[in-house]
């Protein structure tokens, strides 16, 4: 049986001691290497299978040329797209299982955009100064692994050779590991979930499997929510359960867990059915309670945690959502269902609970009974989100829609 082989995308040229030792401890961990240089100052402290200069070529540009307009910004857009179009090629081919780099800004940045090109489930692994802070730009949609270097890679010491000898190990790991063992021909459901809507979506998961279809939860966390909706656009979805839109109340008001503004759209365009309701609208989501923004001063906080700090929305926020769900939901080209819990949508939006304000719901629920169009089924039920009827009744809505679809 052949090894596995480990794509390597490098600086060659300013880290070439420290990709060489990288490229050794994969190879003695029993994985292949196929070396990428995406150095633009120098030429490789050792021959790579792919050349920096065809890695520019690939992006159209010619190296001799980025080298001599001495501007690092435009050479690592540059060698960003170029890389992308390499790996994408050479793993179409068959010719690697697996991507590992190194880096700091520029490297990070620079492999990253050849790791998200792969397929879910290509082991990725980003060994990055970066790693420990907002990493949302380098991983995107996809499964990149990020791995603090803790030091700089600058130097084979005592330090970076054990993290690099480790990140080494991790991806021959990977790419070793045998594929599970797993039923892959039942259609697709994505569902959206947040703590505060977790028992809703358990349950419709669970009438949904027992339905014959495989259930995806996506975490409402703004890589979620992209994640989704890529998938979506990527054709392997049937149906769409979007329980939790939080994520667009952070990008209304400013919260840490935005999707994005086309949050929401992709089943719509396209057509694939789809179940949506309010789940966390009442909240905008922040970290520590230091961290938020002195203008919401006087507003109603939540702290779920030392590092997360829920801010409730208002009835003026809630309305503003409605109306933009709306819109939304009314452009939409599928079977779309929208559905209102009169009693709460959350579990802190329940009576007794810190985010109970009737007031503020009725300002959302009113904003979308006046302005979603007539191709949107309307639901209204007299219960909270987390009832178990709620759920019984959306997993029921969406599995109608799709026998119809």
């Amino acid at each position: 049986m052949s090894r596995k082989v480990v794509a390597i995308v490098g600086t060659l040229d300013t880290k070439g001691a420290e990709f060489a030792y990288l490229k050794a401890r994969i190879e003695a961990a029993g994985a292949a290497t196929l070396t990428i240089d995406v150095g633009i100052l120098a030429d490789p402290a050792f021959p790579p299978d792919v050349m920096a200069a065809d890695v520019a070529g690939a992006a159209g540009a010619d190296l001799a040329a980025l080298r001599a307009r001495h501007d690092r910004g435009e050479a690592m857009a540059t060698m960003a797209r170029g890389v992308a179009d390499v790996v994408a090629g050479l793993h179409a081919g068959g010719r690697i299982d697996g991507i590992v780099s190194m880096g700091g800004g520029g490297g990070t940045a620079v492999a990253t955009a050849a790791m998200r090109v792969l397929p879910v489930g290509v082991p990725k692994l980003m060994l990055s100064t970066l790693a420990a802070g907002d990493v949302r730009p380098y991983v995107g949609a996809s499964d990149v692994t990020m791995m603090p270097s803790v030091v700089d890679i600058a130097g084979i010491n005592r330090f970076s050779a054990r993290i690099i000898a480790n990140a080494a190990g991790a991806i021959a790991g990977m790419v070793g590991a045998e594929p599970p063992e797993h039923a892959g021909d039942r259609p697709l459901i994505a569902a959206t979930m947040f703590g505060v809507t977790t028992p809703c979506v358990t349950t419709a998961r669970q009438i949904l499997e027992g339905a014959g279809y495989e259930v995806l939860v996506f975490h409402a966390t703004g890589t979620g929510g992209r994640s989704m909706e890529a998938l979506i656009r990527g054709g392997f979805i049937a149906g769409v359960l979007d329980v939790t839109t939080t994520e667009l109340a952070d990008e209304l008001v400013g919260g840490v867990l935005s999707a994005g503004p086309n949050r929401l759209e992709a089943a719509g365009e396209m057509g694939v059915p789809q179940v949506v309701s309010v789940g966390a609208l009442d909240m905008v989501n922040f970290g520590e309670r230091a961290s938020v923004p002195a203008r919401f001063a006087g507003r109603t906080f939540y702290e779920h945690n030392p590092q997360v700090t829920l801010m409730r929305t208002t009835a003026e926020e809630n309305a503003a959502l409605g109306r933009i769900i709306a819109e939304k939901l009314s452009r939409a080209q599928g079977p779309t269902v929208l559905m209102l819990p009169e009693r709460g949508v959350s579990l802190i939006d329940v009576v007794g609970n810190p985010f109970h304000d009737p007031k503020a719901d009725a300002a959302l629920f009113a904003a979308l009974r006046g302005g979603i169009s007539a191709n949107v089924e309307l639901v209204t039920l007299d219960t909270d989100i987390n009832d178990e009827a709620f759920a019984q009744a959306a997993a029921e809505r969406l599995l109608a829609k799709l026998r119809v679809a």
